[in-house]
């Protein structure tokens, strides 16, 4: 049966699954760096995280919708930081070297 969300729950479903996502691509991006301790670590949390989300959102299908938006929103928000993270990185290299 569906019924209206309660607004506290789809919130924590968004930020969960945000963080969730985020947590992802992190982990994604040590596992690219072959960071071995660091990835095992964003790996873990990633499941922790996950497990809220699912448990939210199984008694009402309504709460998917919530944890798609937390998924745009926490691997857009990754990348974004992953991003400014290389660029700091590439400005303070010596003109030259890349």
């Amino acid at each position: 049966m569906i019924h209206a969300p309660n607004p506290v729950v789809a919130i924590g479903v968004v930020v969960s699954t945000a963080a969730t996502d985020a947590v992802y691509v992190l982990f994604t991006a040590a596992v690219t760096a072959r960071r071995r301790v660091v990835a095992a670590s964003w790996s873990s949390l990633w499941y922790l995280l996950a497990a809220f989300v699912v448990i939210s959102y199984t008694g009402n299908p309504v709460y998917v919708l919530f944890a798609a938006a937390g998924s745009w929103i926490g691997a857009f928000s990754a990348i974004t930081w992953l991003h400014r993270e290389d660029a700091a990185i590439l400005a303070a290299k010596p003109r030259g070297e890349v």
